[in-house]
């Protein structure tokens, strides 16, 4: 009560408030090099490392104690659609809120230090709302992505706004959902919004870092009279939907390359678009110069793709087999694995639950199964359903395994595909009636955390739930792994056997990205909490397992550790 009472000491800073309780004392700004390679009791990127790993050297905390963590402190978030990514610098907590609000805390007590608050009405005249999954720091400026399309610069020391660029129109629909990467001094973030016919395409953006000055665009969509833009036939530019940059990139010091995936073409089915060729750069993984943003090579995972099935998710750069790879999986449960240097394919391994399409593990060709076509007005049986089996909810790789750690969820959908409106403003998804159902091998169950041996492809275990797993998964050095469900579990696991070691409840869904860290000497482990959201959570888990409930508020923040 004391930190709120104070709060009416807030003032106004531009075109939004900042409450500053407290500057941070004795910042150090974050070198190129310290987002390279951070320190082990930091958490600077949106996986903590470049590679994507979503993996701790921590290990404080370990197989041996993890059954007496206990909660150090909480702290309740905004209301909203909530997916939240914190980072850590030098024990301090930088916290993404739903609707573009933005805090630092102390990462040991869980006190407020600052916040910006984004003013209500937006420039585009209406209120700011969303999902705000990510953000990033660099130098002495947290950076975010906001709801209607701008990216801005706030100083980590007092929150006070630096900079504020427009990217795009918020009108035509555009809106950032994940928050940018940092790479050579270049705020680089990905657009979403696409799916409405407008006369533009999606696009990834490169801003330099002091100014918030655009430097350089690149279309995920292949234009008329461009390389690849035969692949969406005739169609005019105005109807080339999709292909959204939604989910944050990776980057390889290395290679000097920065990849990111993109999502399906709109509308998901061909046929309500009109194209039957492979509609670039749609499901694809592109390779990107971070200091010009050219197009160093592309991989497309599922060319022409017809139900929704995304592969727009995090690519994880793992040395593998003598080669420099990069892995990614998908809605269907393919895991791809690419040469991470020249785009070229290596393997796929399908978990065997799809039935859409054919996959050749050693060559990569995708083969559409006939029957899984979607026409219009004509039912389809597929698995998965549209939510697919692996989602937003990334990955983690332990190098002490040498295994991925892969939330899921379970749930296939008889589906009839209908028709859009082909004229600017009209478009979109197209509609879908559905019918969803627990995919037969599934035991009955919506959820499963599995974690899957890298070179062999081989399942080593596997943890079935009978809601979806719902938040991103958290390996550590102390041969942990993390993972939390939409029924309000929170579960550290043995890494190697898959052994639960440690369980717990939270007021809502886990819902976000769990990740670790040291303050004041002392590891915790920090998971969110939240409703809402790209979860489906207000769809398939009411409807297929009606008798498990949980609250519709409660978005937070909870925070772990050893007594």
């Amino acid at each position: 009560m004391k930190l709120r009472a104070s709060l009416s000491s807030a003032f106004a800073v531009l075109s939004g408030s900042l409450w500053l309780l407290a500057q941070v004392k004795d910042y150090r700004p974050v070198t190129e090099d310290m987002l390279r390679h951070p320190a082990a009791g930091d958490w600077l990127n949106w996986r903590r490392t470049d590679n994507a790993w979503g993996y701790s050297p921590l290990d404080q905390i370990k197989r041996e104690n993890v059954g007496r963590l206990q909660l150090a402190w909480s702290w309740a978030m905004e209301e909203g659609a909530q997916e939240a990514t914190p980072l850590v610098h030098d024990g301090i907590m930088y916290l993404p809120n739903p609707g573009g609000v933005i805090q630092a805390l102390d990462a040991a007590t869980g006190d407020l230090l600052w916040e910006y608050r984004p003013a209500r009405t937006s420039r585009g005249g209406g209120e700011l709302r969303g999902v705000q999954r990510n953000i990033a720091i660099y130098e002495d400026k947290i950076f975010g992505a906001t709801g209607d399309a701008h990216l801005i610069a706030l100083d980590a020391r007092t929150g006070k706004l630096v900079w504020d660029t427009t990217v795009a129109d918020s009108k035509l629909g555009y809106n950032y959902t994940s928050g940018p990467i940092v790479v050579r001094g270049k705020v680089i973030a990905g657009i979403t919004g696409c799916s409405r016919y407008k006369e533009d395409v999606c696009f990834i953006s490169g801003h330099d870092a002091a100014t918030g000055k655009e430097l350089w665009r690149t279309s995920t969509v292949a234009r008329p009279g461009e390389p690849g833009g035969d692949t969406w036939g005739d169609l005019p530019l105005a109807l080339r939907a999709g292909s959204d940059a939604w989910i944050s990139g990776s980057y390889d010091p290395e290679t000097n390359l920065v990849y990111w995936g993109t999502a399906q073409a709109k509308p998901w089915a061909r046929a309500a678009r009109g194209t039957d060729g492979d509609a670039l750069y749609t499901n694809s993984t592109l390779a990107l110069d971070p200091d010009t943003g050219k197009m160093k090579w592309y991989y497309q995972h599922l060319p022409g793709e017809t139900q929704d099935m995304d592969e727009v998710f995090e690519s994880i750069l793992i040395d593998s087999g003598g080669r420099k790879s990069l892995f990614k999986m998908g809605k269907l449960g393919i895991l791809w694995q690419l040469d991470r240097a020249s785009g070229k394919f290596i393997h796929a391994t399908d978990l065997g639950y799809q039935n859409i399409v054919e996959v050749g593990p050693e060559t990569g060709k995708v083969t559409y199964r006939p029957d899984k076509i979607p026409q219009l007005g004509v039912e389809v049986d597929m698995c998965p359903s549209t939510a697919g089996f692996k989602d937003w909810r990334a990955m983690a790789f332990s190098p002490q395994t040498n295994a991925l750690y892969i939330p899921m969820a379970l749930t296939c959908e008889k589906a009839t595909f209908s028709d859009v409106e082909k004229v600017v403003g009209k478009g979109g998804t197209g509609p879908v009636k559905r019918k969803d159902y627990k995919h037969p091998a599934s035991e009955g169950n919506l959820g499963e955390y599995l974690a899957m041996d890298i070179r062999s492809g081989k399942v080593l275990w596997r943890h079935r739930t009978p809601s979806p797993s719902n938040t991103a998964a958290l390996a550590t050095a102390g041969g942990l792994a993390f993972g939390g469900d939409w029924d309000r579990h929170l579960y550290a696991y043995d890494a190697a056997s898959g052994k639960i070691l440690w369980q717990t409840r939270l007021v809502t869904s886990a819902q976000g990205f769990p990740i670790t860290y040291l303050a004041k000497g002392k590891q915790y482990v920090a998971v969110p909490a939240g409703t809402g959201g790209g979860s489906w959570s207000t769809l398939i888990p009411t409807e297929l397992a009606p008798e498990i409930r949980r609250p519709n508020s409660g978005n937070g923040l909870f925070v772990f550790a050893l007594p």
